[in-house]
């Protein structure tokens, strides 16, 4: 039977699951919700990078990506920041939706698959 790898695993959701060369990620959301949507942003992508760089891979190899936005007249001020991070035509298939968040102060949430 294949090995499923579950990382920081708590009672509701892990941070990360890893099974056949997948990595599936947890909704990555900012600490400080102090900032604005372009922090935010920046900072569920940080989390998204070491969550990766834990799993052996990298935004290069990202294959899906979800996005909850609270307010999407905020997508372009998001897209700005997610379009630097991506790598040069590395762009992965993608879904952003407006949504209502567990913590209003939350702008913006990212999920993202990547494999190995």
């Amino acid at each position: 039977m294949s090995r499923i790898t579950r990382t920081e695993a708590g009672p509701v959701l892990a941070k990360a699951v890893e099974y056949h060369n997948f990595v599936y990620l947890q909704g990555c959301t900012a600490s400080d919700l102090s900032k604005d949507v372009a922090g935010q942003t920046a900072e569920a992508l940080a989390t998204i990078d070491a969550l990766l760089e834990a799993h052996g891979t990298d935004k290069t190899r990202l294959l899906q990506a979800q996005i909850w936005l609270k307010d999407i007249r905020d997508r372009d001020a998001m897209n700005a920041v997610w379009s630097a991070w991506l790598p040069p035509e590395g762009a992965p298939a993608r879904a952003c939706v407006q949504a209502s968040m567990a913590d209003p102060r939350h702008l913006v949430e990212i999920m993202v698959t990547a494999c190995k």
